[in-house]
């Protein structure tokens, strides 16, 4: 019985629909946010370059190096895919503009 009320919610719902307001206030946020972790990304960065490891064992310089370069890979990733998010965003809000207005138009 469940398993009815599930598939009716599913087939109830709507689809938003996006509108160029809608993808510049995303593309904001995804902006924001990119910016946050590429400022975080530099930040950690710095703190590593000026932290230098403090050991005579190959095994521990050669650990500490990766996850270094780990830590600030991941960061780096996340402010990669946020940018392209705000991007793409960005360049729907245009495509979605245009269309409205050839749509005005015409």
């Amino acid at each position: 019985m469940s398993d009815e009320n599930i598939t009716q919610q599913a087939q109830t719902q709507t689809q938003v629909q996006s509108t160029p307001l809608r993808c510049v206030i995303g593309a904001m946020i995804s902006g924001a946010l990119g910016y946050g972790l590429y400022s975080l990304m530099i930040a950690t960065a710095t703190t590593f370059a000026t932290k230098p490891i403090h050991s005579d064992k190959v095994i521990v310089l050669k650990i500490a190096s990766a996850v270094r370069t780990l830590v600030v890979g991941v960061m780096a990733l996340g402010t990669m895919v946020f940018g392209m998010v705000a991007v793409g965003l960005l360049a729907l809000g245009l495509q979605l503009l245009v269309q409205q207005l050839m749509k005005q138009k015409g």
